[in-house]
């Protein structure tokens, strides 16, 4: 099959999830493993891509949270048929993920997204959900030995919780052991070097990538 036909499943795979339509999501992943594409790319490139638009839907009011749920559940149809064929290392595999949303958000639909994305190629991720104190996330890492913590908020009025927790890491003498890094909508990478933050991402896939190249 040619990179065309490729194209067409990913683009399919992400308009289920987007479609809400659980059925036809599993049936478009089963084609395009029996076409010997990469599983990893279907989820990142196929369907963790149109949850990422049903996130951005949310967030300007037009997808509400049935809609949410309707969407996840075509995105986790099809991964239950692409998930078996991923293949990560065993060091992968044990790298600890600690995310949440800071202390004072509750918007955690972008973070949901990263956490789907990073759970769908096997690494083992603590989702401490949204609202999160600093001390909570310093002390999950501390208990789970996490390599890389991962701070989301979409309100301006709550930036300087993320710098809350690089603060007391180092007050904890562990930042150095832990890569902390930052999303949302009002964050940049200019805010990343304000803070001491070692990475920025603008959108879920990037950051699971980032974390990919991290933990390589």
């Amino acid at each position: 099959m040619s990179d065309t036909k490729k194209q067409e499943l990913l683009q399919q795979l992400e308009d289920c999830v987007l479609e809400m339509e659980d059925d036809t999501a599993a049936a478009v992943a089963q084609e395009y493993v029996a076409a010997g594409y990469s599983a990893y790319e279907g989820i990142m490139d196929g369907l963790c891509r149109g949850m990422e638009k049903a996130g951005q839907l949310y967030e300007e009011g037009e997808y509400f949270i049935p809609e949410i749920i309707g969407c996840s559940d075509a995105m986790y149809a099809g991964m239950e048929v692409l998930r078996p064929h991923i293949n990560l290392d065993q060091t992968d595999k044990k790298a600890a993920i600690v995310i949440g949303v800071v202390e004072g958000d509750t918007h955690d639909i972008g973070k949901n997204v990263v956490k789907t994305m990073l759970e769908a190629t096997g690494y083992d991720v603590y989702d401490l959900g949204k609202d999160v104190s600093a001390q909570a996330f310093v002390e999950k890492a501390k208990e789970v030995q996490a390599k890389i913590i991962g701070l989301s908020t979409l309100m301006a009025t709550t930036m300087d919780r993320m710098k809350a927790v690089i603060d007391l890491l180092e007050q904890s003498g562990i930042r150095d052991q832990v890569e902390v890094m930052i999303g949302g909508g009002p964050v940049s990478q200019k805010y990343a070097d304000e803070i001491g933050a070692d990475y920025y991402t603008s959108n879920a896939a990037e950051a699971a990538e980032k974390v990919k190249e991290i933990l390589a």
